[in-house]
């Protein structure tokens, strides 16, 4: 392949990176706006989404455009329809630290809930395997990226747990239903986004190794 090629190559890899940097950051915004049930911060997340959807759409035209014109194989091949498909899964995590925001604007209007569940803590644990996939992805690290997998399975017993928490407060505080209902959704979109990052780090072993992880148990 022609040096040009690889510059498209590298300036596609700089582009996705940067992508996900953004993508880390609001994940990071909606992980305090959580701890402090602060609205304005959520407000920021929501009105900066544009920024996400804008280079997400930048870096699909980018891939399609060096597919149409160099035809790729092998490596160079896997790589770029990794990246489609990440870049897709970073859009997403996104669009579900947005319905976080969202949900903490509504929650932060109202009384404060006291029950034993610390959503904060769900969000740190599902904030660091988004950054686990991401250094996955950085340096093409196939172990951190069966890591980042192996952790998906955390996330999942703790949302499972958040729902049983929160069902029960429910039930002994009827007259707050809609705000125990937001706490649900943001444990919800929470458990998402550690799914879209393990998303990224089965990209990452498909990009390494040529093997597709997808719906195989990882131990």
């Amino acid at each position: 392949m022609p040096k040009h090629f690889h510059r498209e190559l590298e300036k596609l890899k700089k582009r996705i990176l940067s992508l996900g940097a953004m993508v880390e950051e609001r994940v990071y915004m909606a992980t305090k706006a959580i701890e402090n049930r602060d609205s304005h911060l959520a407000d920021k997340i929501i009105k900066s989404d544009y920024e996400i959807d804008e280079m997400e759409v930048d870096v699909e035209e980018e891939c399609l455009k060096i597919l149409a014109l160099y035809q790729p194989v092998a490596v160079d091949l896997r790589f770029i329809t990794a990246v489609i498909k990440i870049n897709n899964d970073l859009e997403r995590i996104a669009d579900e630290a947005v319905n976080i925001a969202r949900g903490v604007k509504y929650i932060a209007k109202g009384k404060k809930l006291h029950f034993d569940f610390d959503f904060y803590s769900m969000a740190e644990k599902t904030e660091a395997m988004l950054k686990k996939s991401l250094d996955a992805l950085v340096n093409l690290d196939v172990d951190l990226a069966f890591k980042v997998c192996i952790l998906d399975d955390e996330v999942d017993k703790i949302n499972a747990e958040a729902h049983r928490i929160v069902k029960d407060a429910i039930k002994d505080n009827p007259d707050h239903v809609e705000s125990f209902i937001n706490l649900l959704l943001i444990s919800r979109h929470l458990e998402r986004i550690a799914d879209h990052a393990t998303n990224i780090a089965e990209e990452v072993i498909y990009l390494i190794e040529g093997e597709i992880v997808r719906h195989r148990e990882i131990l």
